[in-house]
């Protein structure tokens, strides 16, 4: 028997088994979604598993009338295997984590169609033509709505779980609900902020050409310092429900669409670690763009586009986000009517912008320990692992390793986002020049 307890819900039992591409049918064909979505009999339907992350299955089942995805937890991390077990209850906190989304930002995220508790297993919306958004930028292909969709996501999502935009009871419940979600936080808090600052079997990289790295990294007072500050951040400070692993792969575009997927990590926890985990993974494709580069293509108006991008959606999340709260939450924090004798806003609209520094900060800290953690740590990104000559792909891991080191450390230091973009353009032209 697998089964584990998600807060009064359990997830797994007797009947749990790993679906494959043939008992895959035989869980679909009962549903609604069969006759309503896919279409056909079960025996003419096309099955693909394509679960390409480091945690789950992932089918792709299609039929006459169209498809739908069907993501089952595993008992253990995939990339390791059963040696290192894992609780099924984190397909309960994604299922709940997308409903709140759905609800926060319509349109941003897949749609669910079904839930099934004892097998862990999620129906949604299949997908297409969309595409791994990782993926989109190894190939250097241009998003021109992903900026704009993406502060989107994070404003809206942010905003409506913090107690600006929830009152408090309901920002209680959800929090004591998904503070259950404690083996993949633990995850987050070993990979992220401890793991690649000491000797641990669970970190890789790029060797011997990152050997010293590692080990200056490892005796690094000033950064670890950095790193566990920004984990004691993350343990304590729960403003909002994070998607919890916000990268490039965990987002599907195409040019006129975008969709954020896999909350699976979701927790209650600081804005600024979303905001960072996105900027940290526009930011390791930045660097990456020298080792995709050809004699077609050498890649540096792209690399320009990345960085307007990055530009684009810090500058759009904090209009957003500063619009939400002008506007006025259901939240219990900063009452309206205790502020009716501020003349033109100006008290509140200082103190506004005094967080939104804060936040700021915060994001730039965590994109450095995001950055950092994929280099050095246990699961990396294709963006840097594709780069065939290992010279190639080690030089652009330092050059992300030095930045991502600025960020941590100096993350109070940096006034915008505009200088954070300055910093990296240099680095790179450091290594042209």
């Amino acid at each position: 028997m697998v089964k584990t307890q998600a807060g009064s819900r359990f997830v797994g039992g007797a009947d749990y088994a790993a679906l494959n591409e043939h008992s895959v049918r035989d869980f679909l064909s009962p549903l609604p979604v069969a006759a309503s979505l896919i279409g056909g009999e079960p025996s003419v339907w096309t099955v693909r598993e394509v679960g390409d992350g480091n945690l789950n299955l992932v089918f792709i089942v299609k039929g006459t009338k169209g498809g739908v995805v069907v993501k089952q937890a595993l008992p253990y991390v995939r990339m390791v295997g059963e040696s290192w077990p894992l609780p099924l209850d984190r397909a309960y906190f994604e299922h709940e984590a997308l409903k709140i989304q759905t609800l926060a930002a319509p349109n941003l995220v897949p749609k669910i169609f079904h839930f099934d508790t004892m097998q862990a297993a999620i129906v949604m919306e299949l997908l297409e033509p969309h595409l791994i958004l990782r993926k989109g930028l190894i190939k250097g292909l241009r998003y021109p709505k992903l900026a704009e969709d993406m502060a989107a996501f994070c404003a809206q999502t942010l905003f409506r779980t913090s107690d600006l935009g929830s009152p408090a009871s309901e920002k209680r419940e959800r929090q004591a609900r998904f503070s259950h979600n404690i083996t993949l936080s633990k995850i987050t808090e070993d990979l992220v902020f401890t793991d690649p600052y000491r000797v641990s079997d669970m970190n890789r990289w790029t060797t011997p050409q990152l050997d010293k790295v590692a080990a200056a990294i490892r005796d690094d007072a000033p950064l670890k310092l950095a790193a566990q500050e920004l984990k004691w951040m993350f343990l304590t400070r729960g403003e909002a429900l994070l998607h919890g692993d916000l990268h490039t792969g965990s987002i599907m575009a195409t040019i006129g669409d975008t969709r954020v997927i896999d909350p699976e990590f979701a927790v209650y926890g600081p804005m600024g670690f979303d905001l960072g985990a996105f900027m940290a993974n526009l930011l390791l494709a930045y660097f990456a763009q020298a080792g995709h580069a050809s004699k077609e293509d050498d890649r540096v108006a792209y690399r320009g586009w990345i960085l307007d991008t990055l530009e684009a959606f810090w500058l759009g999340f904090e209009t957003r986000f500063l619009a939400l709260w002008q506007q006025g939450g259901a939240g219990d924090a900063f009452l309206p009517a205790l502020f009716a004798d501020d003349v033109g806003g100006v008290a509140m609209d200082a103190y506004r912008a005094m967080v939104m520094t804060q936040m700021f900060h915060d994001a730039v800290g965590f994109t450095g320990a995001k950055m950092t953690r994929r280099i050095l740590g246990l699961a990396h990104v294709e963006d840097l692992e594709s780069i065939v000559d290992p010279d190639q792909r080690a030089a652009c891991e330092k050059r992300a390793l030095r930045m991502a080191r600025t960020l941590m450390v100096g993350r109070k230091a940096i006034p915008s986002i505009h200088a954070l973009r300055e910093m990296a353009e240099a680095l790179v032209m450091e290594h042209i020049a």
